[in-house]
């Protein structure tokens, strides 16, 4: 049985201080959560609050384990890119405390009394986000054989594709429980625009963790190419239907809430877009240049 032997270095170098502030920022968030009471009677709210829960419990749980492994040094034992791995959780990670810290601040400003819990949950989230943040800084920074694919542009714009479609998934719940002011034309268009993005790109990503790209029938920069294009299209729908339903917002029937999430929609919709679109001309400059040589 191998001994593991410990030093201080292991424990004071910059990621393991970074990650070790990520794991007690979001232990704090979700406890301070789950220690309030749910005090909201309306539906959707309480879908974004399960939202954020899931956000700050998954990163724990995945930072914690990545935290482990690299201190006892066991992370060569395990079958995945390792490097690659790092950086999607940190970047992803980042962007996902991004909205939750957004969100939740939005869903205790509904309420007309505010405890002390939220508004602390809502700072620690803060923190949670510059910690993932500062990972984030330091992986990306460091020599391209130590990042990865996931840690250069292309792998970048892959994790921002897969954070705005994970993005789409509460407001898709809401929608369909809702179903008021919006054709079920257009949430049946949407939805599956946003679904096959979000396959695509965890495919994409177990692909790269996987180091499955040799395995691939078609040469992986086709491959990437075709997933880029198709998310170029899908998104291209789904952003006119967005912009569909910001007309529509022009009825007075509409309540506030339901014009929020039409625009937060639209803009994820659109930033989303412009990460398919930018990532399809990285694909297809990869392309031309392997064809010159």
């Amino acid at each position: 049985m191998p001994v593991i032997v410990l030093e201080a270095r292991d424990f004071t170098n910059p990621l393991s201080l970074v990650r070790t502030w990520e794991v007690l920022s979001g232990l704090t968030t979700f406890s301070l959560v789950a220690a309030q009471k749910n005090q909201s009677d309306i539906e959707h709210l309480s879908t974004f609050r399960i939202f954020c829960m899931f956000t700050w419990c998954f990163f724990f749980i995945l930072t914690l384990f990545i935290h482990i492994l690299s201190v006892i040094q066991f992370h060569s034992l395990i079958p995945i890119s390792w490097k690659n791995l790092t950086v999607t959780v940190a970047v992803l990670g980042a962007l996902m405390c991004l909205s939750a810290s957004v969100v939740f601040p939005w869903i205790i400003m509904d309420h007309k009394s505010v405890s002390a819990y939220p508004v602390a949950a809502a700072v620690f989230s803060c923190l949670t986000f510059l910690a993932y943040s500062s990972e984030s800084y330091v992986l990306c920074t460091q020599a391209h054989e130590q990042r990865g694919y996931m840690g250069s542009m292309p792998g970048l714009l892959k994790i921002l594709q897969l954070w705005g479609g994970c993005q789409m998934i509460p407001l898709a719940v809401v929608a369909v429980r809702e179903l008021t002011g919006i054709h079920p034309w257009q949430l049946w268009v949407s939805g599956m625009s946003y679904s096959v993005c979000v396959l695509m790109s965890v495919v994409t990503l177990v692909v790269i963790l996987g180091d499955f790209a040799g395995r691939c029938l078609l040469p992986f920069d086709r491959f990437l190419a075709g997933f880029s294009l198709i998310g170029v299209l899908l998104y291209m729908v789904a952003t006119v239907i967005c912009f569909t339903k910001i007309l529509q917002l022009k009825d007075p029937r509409q309540n506030d809430d339901k014009r929020e999430r039409v625009i937060m929609e639209t803009v994820v919709s659109s930033i989303t877009l412009l990460a398919y679109t930018v990532d399809l001309a990285f694909s297809i400059k990869q392309l031309c240049d392997r064809s010159h040589t």
